[in-house]
């Protein structure tokens, strides 16, 4: 098995018995490479944000046992650890590690995104986040002008959220 499908298997056993969690992870993993592919994103950012798709929210146990919630502050500066520890026992190389735990650290600050694997981690949690958290309209269509910007990542919202595209 390559990595990327060990890793997939740990992070399913790491979320055993959450399957909201597991199927958030698999969700976020299906659009950031979708987008990522459609972006035309190079082969080793793709493996490196597929490693960070599946981790992204791996600092969400650590914050309810530390914290008593998982906001998404708590989650970047939890996360990291978890996963550099699981990365490395996997084999991942050191570049790939270093880029997925900042990737972690910064999955929930939306100022100053840089870099075309941010971003489309940014723009596939928030196409998950809308359709899970059951947004209104209204944070959907803010969300939208605010926080898209890839086109794939404006495809892939329209055609999923189709009543806020055709208000645009």
């Amino acid at each position: 098995m390559d990595k990327l499908t060990l890793l997939t298997m740990k992070m399913i056993d790491y979320e055993s018995g959450c399957p909201a969690r597991i199927n958030h992870f698999l969700k976020v993993t299906a659009y950031a490479r979708t987008i990522a592919e459609m972006e035309g994103l190079d082969e080793n950012r793709l493996y490196t944000l597929t490693a960070a798709a599946l981790t992204h929210d791996i600092g969400i146990k650590p914050s309810l046992e530390k914290y008593g919630n998982c906001n998404g502050e708590h989650q970047q500066v939890e996360g990291p650890p978890v996963a550099e520890k699981m990365l490395t026992a996997l084999g991942f190389e050191r570049e790939v590690i270093d880029r997925v735990c900042w990737l972690i650290a910064h999955h929930h600050t939306y100022t100053d995104i840089i870099g075309a694997d941010y971003r489309i981690l940014v723009e596939a949690d928030f196409l998950v986040n809308l359709d899970e958290g059951g947004a209104s309209a209204d944070a959907k269509s803010q969300a939208r002008e605010k926080m898209f910007q890839t086109r794939a990542g404006l495809a892939i919202f329209d055609r999923l959220f189709p009543e806020i595209a055709h208000c645009k």
